[in-house]
């Protein structure tokens, strides 16, 4: 995402100048006035040729000037100019590096708890909301399944997928059924589909089953029936991403009045919005900065987004990023996330 090319550019001063009062909102949160922007610009400039600049770049969009104050706040297009042109970024320090490489390592074996260690990382890091999605496997291949018979017309599901991978899910039934019952359908799924992808065994469980319908009693057809949808929710889980530190956003003055954190806290609850909003970088090359409403999505409009795919043998299998205010310390932001990024591509390439 670069600078239009037909938006003016402005001076070499007033990049300058530019640079500095996003700098100095990014940090204090207030509208930047003349004296302050002559003080920390280093400039020999009178307060002002400084209001001068400032006119320029508020003609040009960059800038604008609250109706409560004389100094002037970055708008959406200033900070999108100043990722792509102005900022400079800073890399995570060494300690930082290995402690997201330690909890990585820490919790390489669990899936869940692999993904909440990393939005958490994300989250304490930059003292926003960290969002992982889920890794993508090419393929859930199924390796054993469970039936365990529960009270009240329930059974336990218990899959093995890709080798080490256990999943489990409560059946509602119509009925009871007992364990030998439950044996016998387990015994027919293990026998026929164990080493088979979940999609295959979807596809093709049921046409099976009405084809040996006449060598299984009616019970052990329909337990294995109602299995189906076990494995259509384990083939496409729920639990496709992790938010971390939404409540760091009320700590931003800009987003802490009840109408906006009541919105987000909203649109963080609302599983396809985030879905939709990840899917958007799942191709991307590298980092991508979605500022205001370049997300899309109108509940983001006072926030950025910033994320990055990771990768495993050239498929990309996961998106993680940031959610925070436009005021976000993009020099720091973004290396991190894109660091976090490459450092979880890694293990996941290496197993560890």
């Amino acid at each position: 995402m670069s600078a239009e090319a037909t938006k003016p550019i402005p001076s070499d001063r007033g990049q300058h100048l530019l640079r500095v009062l996003i700098q100095r909102y990014i940090r204090d949160g207030q509208p930047v006035g003349s004296r302050t922007l002559c003080k920390d610009s280093g400039l020999a400039l009178s307060p002002a040729t400084i209001r001068n600049v400032m006119s320029d770049l508020e003609e040009m969009g960059l800038v604008s000037a609250p109706h409560t104050s004389a100094g002037r706040i970055p708008t959406a297009q200033g900070y999108r100019f100043f990722v792509d042109t102005l900022v400079h970024y800073r890399q995570p320090g060494d300690s930082d590096i290995k402690k997201i490489q330690r909890q990585i390592k820490d919790q390489f074996d669990n899936q869940g708890a692999l993904v909440t260690a990393v939005s958490g990382l994300l989250s304490e890091f930059t003292r926003m909301a960290g969002v992982v999605s889920v890794p993508k496997a090419s393929q859930v291949t199924l390796r054993q399944i469970e039936f365990l018979p529960l009270s009240e017309n329930r059974v336990l599901v218990i899959l093995v997928t890709n080798d080490r991978e256990v999943q489990n899910r409560i059946l509602h039934t119509e009925r009871d059924y007992t364990v030998s019952e439950l044996q016998h359908a387990q015994n027919f799924i293990n026998e026929h589909y164990a080493g088979t992808d979940l999609e295959s065994v979807r596809g093709r469980l049921l046409d099976d089953l009405d084809n040996t319908r006449n060598s299984m009693n009616q019970a052990m057809h329909d337990i294995i029936a109602v299995a189906h949808s076990a494995m259509d929710s384990a083939a496409h889980p729920d639990d496709e991403y992790v938010v971390a530190g939404e409540t760091n956003l009320m700590a931003f003055a800009e987003l802490s009045d009840v109408d906006t954190l009541r919105r987000l806290f909203d649109a963080f609850s609302r599983k396809r919005l985030i879905l939709d909003l990840l899917d958007r970088s799942i191709n991307a090359d590298g980092v991508q900065i979605f500022i205001g409403e370049e997300s899309g999505f109108g509940i983001f409009d006072d926030c950025s987004v910033v994320t990055a795919p990771y990768h495993v043998d050239d498929d990309t299998i996961g998106v993680l990023g940031v959610i925070g205010p436009t005021r976000m310390a993009y020099d720091r932001v973004v290396p991190i996330v894109d660091v976090t990024a490459r450092l979880l591509e890694s293990a996941l390439s290496h197993g560890n």
